[in-house]
C-alpha cells in the first residue's frame, strides 16, 4: 500500500509536466496517498558562478519556485487537491535533492518526468535514470 507518492517537476517546462502532475495525482488517489510535489532550484554556490550571487539571490529564486510551483499544481490538479499537495523547493541537484527528499518523506513512490535522451545523457545520465538507479522505493518514469 502507498502511502506517499513523491513527484519531482521541473517548474521551467510546466507544459511538459502537466502529465507527470495527473499521474503523480492518480497514483495517489489510488491508495488514498499524501502527494508531494518538489522542484529543484540549481545551487550556483559550489561553482564559479556563485561567487556573484549572495545568499538573498537563492532565498528570492526559492521564493519564486515556490509560487511558480504552487501556480503549476493548482493549473493542473485544481485548487482542491492543491490544499492538500504538500509543496518542496530544494537547492541542489535534482537527482541528489529527490533522493533526500523521497527517504525524509519515506516515500513509497517516485513519480519523475523523462525527455528523449541526447547524446550527453547517454554518458553522464539524466536526472530521471539516476533517480531510478539510486532510489530505495519505486520509481515510475513519465516519458
Amino acid at each position: 500500500m502507498t502511502k506517499n507518492v513523491l513527484c519531482a517537476i521541473d517548474i521551467n517546462r510546466h507544459e511538459e509536466e502537466v502529465e507527470v502532475l495527473k499521474t503523480a495525482q492518480r497514483m495517489a488517489a489510488l491508495d488514498d496517498a499524501q502527494l508531494d510535489v518538489i522542484t529543484v532550484v540549481p545551487d550556483f554556490g559550489a561553482s564559479v558562478v556563485g561567487a556573484y550571487f549572495q545568499e538573498h539571490d537563492v532565498q528570492t529564486a526559492k521564493d519564486g519556485a515556490a509560487k511558480l510551483l504552487d501556480a503549476c499544481v493548482k493549473d493542473t490538479l485544481g485548487e482542491a487537491t492543491n490544499a492538500k499537495v504538500r509543496h518542496l523547493v530544494a537547492v541542489g541537484s535534482v537527482y541528489e535533492e529527490v533522493l533526500k527528499a523521497a527517504k525524509l518523506s519515506e516515500a513509497d513512490l517516485i513519480v519523475i518526468g523523462a525527455h528523449r535522451p541526447d547524446f550527453k545523457d547517454y554518458l553522464l545520465g539524466p536526472n530521471a535514470a539516476r533517480v531510478v538507479r539510486h532510489s530505495t522505493c519505486s520509481v515510475f518514469v513519465v516519458r
